[in-house]
């Protein structure tokens, strides 16, 4: 056996680089990893909001090589050696009622309990995240081959486009001709443009906050929105009817700690609408929000939780597409040995401007 590097976060802001037996595949497998993307959650637990309390291997935006598998591991994933996948933070029994019904992030053998990114490194083997030169492949792991020409960094543009799929065009039903508003302009809410027209939506607004998303906004119209809008200077509903006669039949709510997003959402949502809800508040407040709004309106107000496979698939032939310029966005690289820094910045706590994507490249 050979070792793996290992970054651990062993207390809030604390990591720790371990070297980490790489196991034998025994039923399951070994990703060589070449890229993990870095989200909020990520930010999250490095800075405690998420810590779950042990020392662990974060990273759930995983691309890699498959290194080792046994021969049964490798047909149930439909993937062969030496091939680049995309792994799914959710892990799917095949069996449950759950998972035969394609909702395998409520699987009963496994849930919420064995995401990858998220389980103590004191459980062998230990390399259950992407913050890792390795990670273990439990045998009913997940794995989405990824096209050719699309490199591992890029690919790890699967996870936040996935999610834009689901949030923007599956859950909500996103149809031709249909005003979408997006309330977030990081990587989730640009993706959920590309999703809202890769539905045939007739108009597409994406919402910011401050200076800080200036940028962000600008590249949202780059990927196909025709109207932005900086909340902290303007009344989004107000230049939404402005531009369109009305207001939207979809609503995408992907914001993160912004409690005011909520009853934004509600006001820019036309009587009947639908309104996604997949970004946290973090508080319990919610800002100008009445519920009685969706009383009058009878708004259809869903919440998201995670993404699946046939979403994240699309993605991943998006990215091969090279139809919008996910290449070309803001992006900053960190290794093993410089990953605070980035993580403080996405976090919002240095004087830099966060970059759309980060990506940890181990």
């Amino acid at each position: 056996m050979t070792d793996a590097r290992a970054l651990v976060l062993t207390a809030p802001r604390t990591f720790e680089i371990r070297s980490l037996s790489v196991p034998d595949p025994g039923e399951g497998g070994v990703l060589r990893v070449e890229a993990c993307g870095l989200c909020g959650t990520d930010h999250e637990q490095y800075t405690g909001h998420l810590f779950p309390g042990f020392p662990f291997v974060p990273g759930h935006e995983v691309v890699g090589v498959v290194e080792s598998a046994s021969e049964q591991a490798l047909d149930r994933w439909g993937v062969d050696l030496g091939q680049r996948v995309a792994v799914e933070v959710f892990l799917s029994c095949r069996e449950c009622e759950p998972c035969v019904a394609g909702e395998y992030r409520r699987c009963v053998k496994h849930g919420m309990a064995d995401m990858i990114g998220f389980l103590p490194v004191d459980r062998a083997p230990g390399l259950w995240g992407g913050y890792a030169t390795h990670l273990y492949l439990q045998p009913d792991a997940l794995l989405l081959p990824v096209p050719d020409g699309v490199d591992a960094v890029l690919a790890t543009a699967f996870n936040p486009l996935g999610a834009g799929v689901r949030w923007g065009r599956t859950v909500p039903g996103t149809a031709e001709g249909d005003v979408v508003a997006i309330l977030g302009p990081g990587m989730r809410g640009i993706s959920a443009v590309v999703a809202a027209r890769e539905a045939g939506a007739d108009f597409v607004m994406v919402t910011g906050y401050g200076e800080r998303d200036a940028e962000r906004l600008a590249w949202a119209r780059r990927f196909g929105a025709d109207l932005t809008v900086d909340v902290a200077v303007d009344d989004p509903a107000a230049l939404l009817k402005d531009a369109t006669g009305g207001l939207a039949d979809v609503v995408v709510d992907v914001t993160a700690k912004a409690p005011a997003a909520f009853a934004q959402g509600v006001a820019l949502a036309r009587p009947g609408g639908t309104m996604v809800v997949a970004g946290t508040r973090g508080v319990a407040e919610t800002p100008g929000f009445s519920p009685d709004h969706i009383v009058y309106k009878e708004l259809h107000v869903i919440g998201c939780l995670g993404v699946d496979a046939p979403a994240y698939t699309e993605a991943l032939a998006i990215l091969a597409s090279g139809k919008y310029p996910f290449a070309d966005i803001p992006r900053r690289v960190a290794g093993l040995d410089d990953l605070d820094p980035l993580l403080a910045t996405l976090a919002g706590e240095t004087a830099d401007v966060p970059p759309l994507h980060g990506v940890l490249v181990p």
